[in-house]
């Protein structure tokens, strides 16, 4: 009975094995499915894309398919004394210590190898190589830059390449769709897209008095190595020319900035017909119109750019544009902007005509301007001959407490250097007060206000009284003989 009991156990305990075996390996009686039978995920999308969205996507997906093969890579090795630190290029290598290697992009823009890029990607280079995007590779020669718009034109000995089909940038709306192009951190035919988030911003890069920067913001990420490539619209046409970046960090944390199109190609062709550029100018300086501003001049609202000064032998000296008119708009074209102005002309070449719409004591009327190159044009000369006068008493001073400013008379010597026939001198501008809020500080002189030339503290201080609860129109220069205007808000 025992033996018997003994067997029976075994038994049992041979089956609870092979039993708990096989959970072990097949998992409780399953069996390992085949490929074709594993189905991971849910059966279908949580969205059905309808017809529009299933359009919009495809949209980008050809503009990057179309567009991209007409994008180089553009390295360029330079000589150089002190690392470049406008825009993005180039970056300095450690192996090249007389050397910097700049790395950026490019649009071809013909069948036989022009390519618009821009000024600081080959800036000062002696060495240029282009990438296309079927890794074919050319050495490439400068056919021409422009720093004050930071474009340049290369070329390839290269034919039969499909170029770029180039857009119209004076429509562009803010908003509106767009994707930009390039090789950012040498990461070859790159696309990213966001929106146009701004129009005609300037960043104060170029420095030099005659720079035109009139840029396209926008929210598509634009790194190191995007700049001169394409910012393009959703029908794959380029609408501007990748230039720079707003960010902390020197990558991508911001916003991103383009050349407008229409600007850039004019400059091109400039560029590829004569070597050089034959922009025109209006020979005028000029400023944006602030709300004081407005005040004065007896405008309703902020709009258009005051003339400040005519440059001599320009092309508005042989026209009726005086200093203190307002440029309301230029060829049918709205100007509140003094870079928007600049933007339009850069569009130009000497020897075009511009129609201005211009507001001068309540009036407004026409001026036609032919256009004239910046060789043909004299520098601003900057005041007149001082005529010798007796000393004036320095130590006459005025404090206008509800302005926050204090004023004396000039002296015979301030007066030679600062260039001016008369004036007074600010000596004081309290912070947060009202003159500074309209940007005097102390050390400017003020040479007129109103119509009239301020020849005293005296006078002046009549004038301020006249015309308070209302605004002035003030002519300031600074120690260079640099003058400009600042509207002045008087409170009661």
């Amino acid at each position: 009975m025992k033996l018997r009991k003994n067997v029976l156990a075994g038994v049992a305990l041979l089956a609870t094995g092979v039993l708990f075996g096989g959970m072990m390996v097949s998992g409780f009686g399953w069996v390992n499915p085949s490929m074709a039978d594993v189905r991971l995920g849910a059966s279908e999308a949580p969205v059905t894309a309808d017809a529009a969205a299933t359009s919009f996507s495809q949209a980008f997906v050809e503009v990057a398919e179309k567009v991209t093969p007409a994008i180089v890579h553009i390295r360029a090795d330079a000589k150089v004394e002190d690392p470049h630190k406008d825009f993005f290029f180039p970056f300095e290598s450690p192996n090249m210590p007389d050397k910097q290697r700049g790395f950026g992009s490019g649009i071809v823009i013909s069948e036989d190898g022009y390519i618009l890029t821009n000024n600081h990607v080959v800036e000062n280079a002696t060495d240029v190589e282009v990438t296309l995007s079927d890794e074919r590779k050319f050495d490439a020669k400068i056919v021409g830059t422009d720093p004050l718009t930071d474009i340049a034109v290369v070329k390839i000995n290269a034919s039969g390449l499909k170029p770029a089909y180039l857009g119209d940038s004076g429509g562009l709306k803010v908003g509106q769709w767009v994707m930009a192009i390039g090789n950012p951190l040498s990461l070859t035919s790159t696309v990213t897209s966001g929106i146009i988030s701004a129009l005609d911003r300037p960043l104060n890069l170029i420095d030099d008095s005659y720079g035109i920067e009139n840029f396209i913001q926008t929210d598509a990420v634009i790194n190191p190595g995007n700049s001169g490539g394409a910012l393009v619209d959703l029908s794959g046409a380029v609408i501007g020319v990748n230039t720079a970046i707003a960010s902390r960090t020197g990558t991508y944390i911001g916003y991103g900035f383009a050349i407008p199109i229409n600007m850039a190609r004019t400059v091109a062709k400039d560029l590829i017909a004569h070597g050089k550029i034959t922009r025109g100018y209006i020979g005028v300086q000029i400023r944006n119109v602030d709300n004081a501003m407005a005040k004065a001049l007896g405008l309703d609202k902020p709009q258009g750019v005051i003339v400040e000064t005519i440059v001599p032998d320009g092309a508005a000296a042989d026209t009726e544009l005086k200093e203190g008119d307002v440029i309301l708009k230029i060829d049918e074209r709205k100007i509140n902007k003094a870079n928007q102005l600049q933007g339009y002309v850069a569009t130009k070449l000497a020897g075009d005509v511009v129609t201005l719409t211009v507001f001068r004591d309540g009036e407004r009327f026409t001026v036609d301007v032919e256009l004239k190159a910046i060789d043909e044009e004299a520098e601003a000369e900057k005041g007149e001959e001082v005529v010798e006068e007796e000393e004036e008493e320095a130590s006459v001073e005025e404090t206008f407490d509800h302005l926050g400013m204090t004023v004396r008379n000039l002296t015979a010597k301030e007066r030679d250097e600062y260039k001016v026939k008369n004036g007074v001198m600010i000596t004081n501008v309290e912070s947060f007060s009202v003159a500074r809020d309209h940007g005097l500080f102390a050390n400017l002189v003020v040479s007129k206000a109103g119509d009239e030339e301020v020849e005293s503290v005296e006078r002046f201080q009549e004038i301020i009284e006249y015309h308070r609860g209302d605004a002035v129109l003030l002519v300031v220069v600074d120690r260079r003989g640099t003058s400009r205007f600042v509207g002045l808000e008087i409170p009661e």
